[in-house]
């Protein structure tokens, strides 16, 4: 049997098991289960008097911040369906996933034109905080991402808003302390940090990512679970040895990395130091189509592999043909979810790459004998830095928006902190083109900040094939370090 709880519920239902149960921490801020409960409250009444209603879409933007959890609670009571964006999306990929969505209500302090909106400080003191009659969200969430071409694309996941409060995720526990470094926009942290809140957690949020201050507050709240992405583990191993050795995070059960490749080297560090059994590494999909999943301890046995499939999910590796591949061949990585295609998400917006039952996230790996999965590389040329999905064809579309430019090429290059960096290869028009600073000072109105080229190169030599294909490899193997 188990205990399925309304997600617009779920927060007064760990309230009665323990009214004193801190839900969230914030800076000096401490706020109950109960209380977050009555903002929520306050907050979904003033989102239904807006007109939002059962299965309505609500886009989100807002940064980590006690209002965010408030909306996202406030939009469970309702049986609405968050969609999280970044509070800093630039407006042209903003305006692209409001055409997708449609929603009922913009919740954020810059909404597009013409929209139903509600700003993140509105009072709503006027508002009753009693309990709402439960409703069930027919998604529990509709995360953002970017479609093969980096048009924006929804991901409408197939869980309905409510969760057994008994049921940890990735060995999450009920009543675990756990630290949020990462923004709530994205998947990871979102997934996680809520799916914690279900079963009773406390989250320690940071609001933003600090190295140092991430260590103190783990010790000082007794952090038992973290998720991160490698750039900050990368940032924290740079404090340097006097600073970690003040350090042993006794509390800590799990550090689970996701989201990007680890260097090999960064991910052993960690394992000295903390121990193989806190280290653990999760690839996966936010379609909820697959995933894996290691600990330290195997990685040691299976260097860089992320690890097997987890219960619920089969994982195949296809040739160009569809075949299997046999152990040690490199091919194209599918999944399937035990309820087959398309039980655990829907798009808006894009169209799922299938082979039948099987779908594919893109990238490119090898089994072992044992059946331990090691990723080589993407399908195609997605940067990955810090985490973040980068789609070269977008920033080469921005760019040549300026009509100083004739032509540009986008790849991405290693980077020590970030995995990736991205950098653009431009031709201008004629020889009084614009310099650099002009270039990124345009793009700055067009892009994301974390989308934005590291370096812009200038060139004459031929960015494109003859057939009109951008010659991407063969660029980024020229810019390679050598023996790369």
């Amino acid at each position: 049997m188990t205990n399925q709880v309304p997600l617009g519920a779920i927060l007064a239902h760990h309230a009665g098991v323990d009214a004193q149960r801190i839900a969230i921490r914030i800076g000096d801020r401490s706020i109950r289960y109960t209380e977050l409960d009555m903002l929520s409250n306050r907050r979904a009444r003033a989102f239904s008097a807006k007109g939002v209603a059962h299965g309505d879409f609500v886009t989100v933007a807002l940064p980590n911040g006690l209002a965010f959890y408030e909306t996202i609670f406030a939009i469970w009571k309702l049986g609405a369906v968050p969609n999280i964006v970044s509070a800093k999306l630039a407006r042209p990929e903003l305006e692209a996933i409001i055409d997708l969505v449609r929603p009922r209500l913009f919740v954020g302090a810059e909404p597009p034109p013409g929209l139903n909106a509600i700003g993140p400080h509105e009072p709503m003191d006027a508002m009753s905080a009693d309990p709402l009659p439960v409703a069930i969200s027919p998604n529990w969430k509709a995360m953002t991402s970017g479609g093969s071409t980096g048009r924006p694309k929804v991901i409408l996941d197939a869980m309905p808003g409510q969760w057994d409060s008994t049921e940890g995720f990735l060995t999450q526990r009920p009543g675990d302390v756990i630290l949020n470094p990462g923004p709530l926009y994205h998947n990871a942290p979102f997934h996680c940090v809520t799916m914690g809140m279900f079963t009773g957690a406390t989250v320690i949020e940071m609001e933003r990512f600090d190295a140092l201050r991430a260590l103190e507050l783990i010790e000082a709240h007794g952090v038992t679970w973290v998720t991160m992405v490698p750039t900050m583990m990368q940032r924290i191993w740079r404090l340097g040895p006097d600073v970690l050795s003040r350090f042993s995070l006794p509390s800590l059960r799990m550090v689970l990395h996701m989201a990007a490749p680890c260097a090999p080297w960064l991910k052993e560090a960690w394992i000295n130091w903390l121990g193989p059994d806190r280290v653990w590494e999760y690839y996966g999909t936010t379609e909820g189509t697959g995933s894996t999943i290691i600990s330290g301890r195997d990685w040691l046995e299976h260097r860089e592999s992320v690890g097997k499939v987890r219960d619920g999910y089969a994982l195949r590796i296809l040739g160009p043909e569809g075949e299997d591949l046999p152990a040690g061949e490199v091919g194209e990585v599918f999944f399937r979810p035990e309820g087959g295609a398309g039980s655990t998400y829907r798009y808006l917006g894009s169209e799922a790459r299938r082979i039948g039952e099987w779908e594919a996230p893109g990238d490119l790996g090898s089994l072992d004998a044992a059946g331990y999965l090691y990723l080589s590389d993407r399908r195609n040329d997605l940067i990955i830095s810090g985490g973040a999905n980068i789609y070269p064809q977008e920033v080469e579309a921005a760019l040549e928006a300026h009509p100083g430019v004739r032509g540009s090429a986008v790849i991405g290059l290693p980077d020590d902190e970030w995995g990736a960096r991205v950098h653009a290869i431009v031709h201008r028009v004629g020889e009084d083109g614009p310099d650099e600073d002009a270039l990124l000072a345009f793009l700055a109105t067009r892009l994301t900040r974390y989308k934005m080229p590291k370096r812009i190169e200038f060139t004459d030599e031929p960015l494109r094939d003859e057939a009109g294909k951008v010659r991407r490899a063969a660029l980024r193997k020229a810019r390679l370090p050598v023996g790369d």
